[in-house]
């Protein structure tokens, strides 16, 4: 995957993009990451990037030349790639594990991390994907950029060791991820649950799938209003309901 990133700060990505499950898809070169800097487009002397909004208003707005400009030169640098080109905005798309998934089906990815009090619309022409983080709003996009980056990545095939962990994520089967222990097998008199170590591999599948549900039910339970459950699912959510 070939991933390019538009922005104002360029430096927030030199630690983050190259440390832990990134840094280790690039060294294997199952991933390409390059940060570009959209002030340098942005052809004027002064290097300004922002202009105050036609109507009045509030705050200043990013304007569309330096996006546009940043944006062809990527183009020109990468003809032949299928770009998905995502902004970071309160207004997008709330995201979550199935958009990490479908964007981790992409040949190329390019964000634009915008700042200030906006962007000037016509940026949006350019634009595939609008993603939100939730009903929040941050000083930037570069924060959003990290986590969309971070959450496909890790989906993309190799970048994980064990290639059944993106899987059994949690939202992956739309339910949460089951209880996990380690050793010891008793600490602090709390033990591990006894079927964990009973070598039954069927009984473990089913304790976890059972887990899942109930603690789905308990944090998450609008979780399972889009979910398909099986009739033995729905059994033991009726058991839990009724303790």
């Amino acid at each position: 995957m070939k991933i390019d990133v538009l922005t104002l700060f360029p430096r927030m990505f030199e630690g983050p993009m190259s440390e832990s499950i990134i840094g280790k898809a690039v060294e294997k070169n199952l991933l390409s990451i390059d940060v570009l800097n959209f002030r340098d487009f942005s052809g004027n002397k002064h290097q300004h990037v922002d202009d105050y909004p036609y109507g009045g208003g509030a705050g200043m707005l990013l304007k569309a030349q330096p996006i546009f400009d940043a944006f062809d030169h990527l183009q020109e640098k990468h003809p032949d790639t299928k770009k998905r080109v995502i902004l970071l905005d309160p207004a997008g798309e709330p995201f979550n594990q199935k958009k990490a998934e479908e964007l981790a089906e992409a040949e190329h990815l390019v964000f634009i991390c915008g700042h200030y009090e906006g962007y000037d619309e016509r940026i949006r022409s350019i634009v595939t994907d609008e993603i939100s983080l939730g009903d929040y709003v941050l000083t930037g996009g570069e924060l959003g950029a990290m986590v969309v980056i971070d959450a496909t990545v890790r989906l993309l095939p190799e970048v994980l060791g064990n290639e059944e962990s993106a899987v059994t994520d949690s939202f992956s089967t739309g339910l949460l991820e089951h209880p996990h222990y380690t050793r010891p097998a008793s600490y602090r008199d709390m033990d591990v649950p006894e079927v964990l170590l009973s070598g039954n591999h069927k009984l473990i599948e089913e304790w976890r799938e059972k887990e899942s549900l109930r603690r789905t039910l308990e944090r998450r339970p609008d979780l399972l209003d889009h979910v398909e459950l099986t009739d033995q699912q729905k059994n033991w959510l009726e058991e839990f309901k009724r303790s």
